[in-house]
C-alpha cells in the first residue's frame, strides 16, 4: 500500500511511462525508412526492434556499452535477425534521423494528461529519465507534459543512470526533499522501482511490458489505476 499522507514530491520516468515510446519510435521508423528509401518490412523491423531495444538500454544502464554503441548496434543487430541486407555506412545516418525525429512525435499513454492534472494539485512533479538530455527535453515541451513538471532530471547530466543510488539523491538534493516523502512511478523494476526502493523512496510499477508479477510495490496496467492510490 501506498502512503499517500507521507508523499510531498512525486517523481515519474518518461519513456514507456508517460510518453509512448514504442508508438513514437514506430511512426519515426516509418518516416525515416521513407525518406531515407529503405525497401524494408516495418511490422517485421519493429517485431525484433523493440526487444532488442530494451536489451541494449539494459546494457547502457550497466555501462558496459556506449551510448554511440546502443544507438547502432540495437539496429545492426535487428537488420541482421530478420536478414535485411544493408550498407554499415548507412547505419550512422539512420541513427542519427532517428534520433532528431523521435522528439517531434509526442503520443503519450492514456490517461497521463488527467493523472497529471490531478497530482499537481497535491504534490510537487518531476521526473527522473535516463534518456539523452535533449532529446528528453524536446519530447517533454512538444507532447506538452513541461508545465506540470518542477525538475526534470536526466542520467546524461547527472552523469549516472538509474538504479544507480547517486541519480537519485542528486534528484532529492535538487528538489530539495526526502525518500520518505518521495514516490517513484515507473515502468522499469529494476532502473525505476528497486532502485528507488533501495533510497528509502515509495514507489508505483506502471506495468506497461507485461512484466510477472511480485510484491516489491504496487503494480498497475493503466495510469488510471494510479489515482485511486493518490
Amino acid at each position: 500500500m501506498i502512503n499517500k499522507n507521507q508523499i510531498t514530491d512525486v517523481f515519474f520516468d518518461l519513456d514507456h511511462t508517460l510518453w509512448d515510446f514504442e508508438k513514437n519510435s514506430a511512426l519515426t521508423f516509418k518516416k525515416i525508412f521513407k525518406k531515407l528509401n529503405f525497401q524494408i518490412n516495418l511490422n517485421d523491423f519493429l517485431s525484433v526492434y523493440n526487444e532488442i531495444n530494451h536489451r541494449y538500454w539494459k546494457l547502457y544502464r550497466e555501462n558496459k556499452i556506449s551510448q554511440l554503441e546502443l544507438r547502432h548496434k540495437r539496429l545492426i543487430e535487428s537488420f541482421q535477425a530478420i536478414d535485411f541486407s544493408f550498407d554499415p555506412e548507412d547505419i550512422n545516418s539512420l541513427s542519427n534521423q532517428y534520433i532528431l525525429n523521435l522528439s517531434t512525435f509526442s503520443n503519450l499513454f492514456q490517461g497521463t494528461i488527467s493523472l497529471l492534472e490531478k497530482l499537481k494539485t497535491k504534490y510537487q512533479l518531476h521526473i527522473i529519465t535516463n534518456g539523452f538530455e535533449v532529446v528528453q527535453l524536446h519530447k517533454i515541451k512538444k507532447s506538452g507534459l513541461a508545465p506540470y513538471f518542477q525538475n526534470i532530471i536526466t542520467a546524461e547530466k547527472v552523469g549516472f543512470k538509474k538504479p544507480n543510488p547517486i541519480i537519485f539523491v542528486y534528484a532529492l538534493d535538487q528538489t530539495k526533499t526526502i525518500p520518505e516523502k518521495s514516490l517513484m512511478i515507473g515502468d522499469s523494476l529494476e532502473a525505476d522501482i528497486l532502485g528507488a526502493l533501495n533510497m528509502g523512496m515509495q514507489a508505483i510499477h506502471f506495468n506497461s511490458h507485461n512484466e510477472p508479477f511480485h510484491n516489491h510495490c504496487p503494480m498497475v496496467n493503466n495510469l488510471d489505476e494510479i489515482k485511486g492510490m493518490l
